[in-house]
């Protein structure tokens, strides 16, 4: 009886929620666990560089989100770049730059950082659901371990690797970020009383909101939700009345502001689809084909998540699709038939018609319905969408261990095997992404058919000079789908830069052809046109390339070009100046923008322009040359003897510059130097007006 009352109070404890030291320890040392097991399985990540998939035009060609200044942010809130408004994810790029510039270990290392912290929510998530799932007194251990496991299960999955790996696909895991913290917040909301309730609810509206910002992919959020009061909440369902009955009626209300929000974000992701052409015509694909898409995409994710082996960056759609080929048919009566099974099971089993439901709900904004893209399938649409499956797994695992020990045993050596397998896949299937090349030829492995994968693998190619090859690969993009307008522009680039102009011309008129609004192919149509002297004929195409793209800063600045060779210097400051205004860096249109501001007699304005260029472009040559001369006129002799000096270690054998020089030196007094550099230019013109050796 002495102990009695040191029982009571350790049971009072106990009652009262008390942890000791050691579950506490575990309550901490679990998530951080699941954080470095994920950060650890996705090193190879942090190696890889940017590629030429959508990193080149968001990232590396893109000056507009570099910095979190006003005319940045504006930008990022206001452009539907590429087809997508995300301006959180392009705040979060705009970050990175501010702190490691245009080094891709930095992007990677945020991606990675907020991919774990994503299976850190998981496994807060899934802790939750299963507590109000299992009705069985169930040990705070157990449910951690299952929770871990399908933390775990989502986080390691090589499905996870194209949002992770994929520089781009940041607005999966930061929209995937605020998604998460909205479901825990609403459940939370659920169980809170008064007021608290009224605040977690709040959370989670704006977590929805910053989800969406960051990517319109969670738009079905409140059919989610709804879902979840079916099961495991059980605030909907369960007998007459239940659904729409008066008890139910504030939970379908207190859905409002988020179907408000989806519906909002919805229509503008439409609308950014709409504006960048991605979205694919009923002539190409008829509604037929889009349901069967969605179902086989449907099956593909499901398959995918059992065996995950043969993944690929890129799943090329068919160029026409049957709706009646057999695994498209065996698709959907697979979708069919698990469909009536969960509904027959819906009693008994709850849990799985609730993770059917939000699986086809969540799928289904990226399912083809509305298809954009070249793509079938793409294992990012995986990221959201497959949540319910690994919670189910993870409940899986909670029945299984509770059956006897010898269960216990093989359930979890099953489980650590199966999370073993999924790291080394998943640490593989992230050096696919490494480098442009290395992208590109495993998807050529995995499918030489895809007209895409030749096409920028010829890109890839072409920007390292390798001119033979890029145009082999191109012209096996056109002989699989020889109505690709872009892979026409791009073989006529390569071929221009071989000299086969007239070839060149023929590949853009035929990409015009089959997209006429391609205004890259006007712009290089223009740009080869103008070297062949047809200036009218170009300035014609580079109006028509600003009038699909008026962001297209090359076609203000060959606009200049060629009206100041036909001597319109007004007409050609006028489109430097657009240039400039669209693209501040571009050095050229500073340097020939200058150039016309002399002839029209604007020296000081003309200096200006000539310094910005040689500070953007350091090996500017004529730039340090006309700056020269310009302050050789001012009288500023030393300063034009440095830039002389300066264009000749760039180039020594700048004729004009040793005549500048010795021009200058000469003003100074110094006659020795300046006859060495006079003799020089003698001698560098006449080896210049020599004639070729005969024979």
């Amino acid at each position: 009886m002495k102990n009695s009352k040191p029982i009571r109070a350790a049971a009072k404890k106990k009652n009262a929620g008390y942890r000791s030291d050691a579950e506490r320890w575990l309550a901490v040392s679990v998530p951080v666990g699941i954080f470095l097991v994920t950060v650890t399985a996705f090193f190879p990540a942090l190696q890889n560089g940017f590629v030429n998939w959508d990193d080149d035009k968001n990232l590396l060609e893109n000056p507009h989100y570099r910095g979190l200044g006003w005319p940045q942010l504006y930008w990022m809130f206001t452009t539907f770049d590429l087809g997508h408004y995300q301006p959180l994810s392009w705040t979060s790029f705009g970050l990175d730059y501010l702190l490691w510039g245009m080094k891709p270990f930095g992007y990677h290392l945020t991606s990675l950082f907020l991919h774990g912290a994503n299976a850190v929510l998981v496994y807060l998530l899934s802790r939750r659901l299963f507590s109000l799932s299992v009705r069985l007194p169930v040990d705070e251990r157990t449910l951690q371990l299952s929770a871990g496991f399908a933390a775990l299960l989502f986080a390691l999955h090589p499905l996870r690797v194209e949002s992770v790996a994929w520089a781009t696909e940041r607005r999966d895991v930061l929209s995937g970020f605020f998604y998460l913290l909205t479901v825990l917040c609403y459940l939370r909301a659920a169980a809170a009383p008064g007021i608290s309730r009224w605040r977690w609810m709040a959370g989670a509206l704006i977590a929805f909101s910053l989800s969406l910002l960051s990517k319109a992919a969670g738009m079905t959020l409140p059919v989610v939700l709804l879902v979840l009061d079916f099961y495991p909440l059980r605030r909907l369902g369960g007998g007459p009345g239940k659904w729409f009955g008066r008890a139910a009626r504030g939970v379908w209300w207190e859905k409002a502001p988020f179907l408000i929000l989806a519906m909002v974000f919805a229509l503008v992701a439409l609308l950014a689809q709409h504006n960048a052409g991605a979205l694919t015509s009923l002539e190409r694909y008829s509604l037929l084909s889009r349901f069967v898409q969605a179902f086989f995409g449907v099956v593909f994710y499901l398959w995918k998540t059992l065996w995950p082996l043969g993944l690929s960056p890129l799943y090329e759609a068919p160029a026409s699709l049957d709706p009646f080929a057999a695994r498209y048919l065996g698709a959907t009566l697979v979708v069919l038939a698990v469909s009536a099974a969960m509904l027959a099971l819906r009693r008994s089993w709850p849990a799985g018609l609730a993770v059917w439901i939000a699986y086809l709900v969540t799928l289904a904004p990226v399912s083809g319905i509305a298809q954009s893209g070249v793509q079938l399938v793409a294992d990012r649409y995986s990221y959201l969408s497959c949540l319910g499956l690994t919670a189910l797994a993870g409940g899986g695992l909670l029945w299984a261990v509770r059956l006897s020990r010898q269960a216990r045993l093989i359930t979890l050596g099953l489980a650590g095997l199966a999370l073993a397998g999924l790291a080394v896949l998943t640490w593989r299937q992230a050096q696919v992404w490494h480098d442009t090349e290395t992208l590109w030829r495993y998807v050529l492995t995995f499918d030489p058919g895809s007209s895409v994968a030749h096409n920028n693998m010829g890109t890839t190619l072409f920007k390292r000079g390798k001119l033979e090859e890029a145009v082999h690969h191109y012209r096996a993009a056109l002989q699989i789908n020889p109505t690709y307008a872009v892979a026409h522009h791009n073989l006529g680039n390569a071929l221009a830069d071989r000299g086969e102009l007239d070839e060149a011309i023929r590949e853009y008129r035929e990409a015009l052809e089959f997209d006429p609004k391609l205004a890259q192919a006007h712009y290089s149509l223009g740009d080869v046109l103008a070297t062949q002297g047809n200036l009218d004929q170009a300035i014609e195409h580079f109006r028509m390339a600003l009038q699909l793209d008026p962001a297209l800063a090359d076609a203000y600045y060959k606009l200049g070009n060629a009206f100041a060779v036909k001597g319109e210097v007004d007409q050609a400051i006028q489109y430097y100046r657009s240039a400039l205004d669209h693209e501040p860096t571009h050095a050229l249109a500073h340097f020939n923008l200058g150039n016309a501001l002399v002839r029209r007699g604007r020296l000081d304005e003309s200096m200006a322009h000539f310094e910005a260029a040689i500070k953007l472009q350091p090996n500017l040559v004529d730039g340090y040359h006309n700056l020269g001369r310009l302050a050789a006129a001012h009288g500023q002799l030393d300063r034009a003897v440095q830039l002389f000096r300066q264009a000749l270690l760039i180039n020594p054998a700048f004729a004009e510059a040793h005549e500048s020089l010795a021009m200058a030196l000469a003003q100074q007094g110094n006659r020795e130097e300046a006859d060495k550099h006079y003799q020089e230019a003698i001698r560098l013109h006449k080896s210049r007006a020599k004639p070729p050796p005969s024979g």
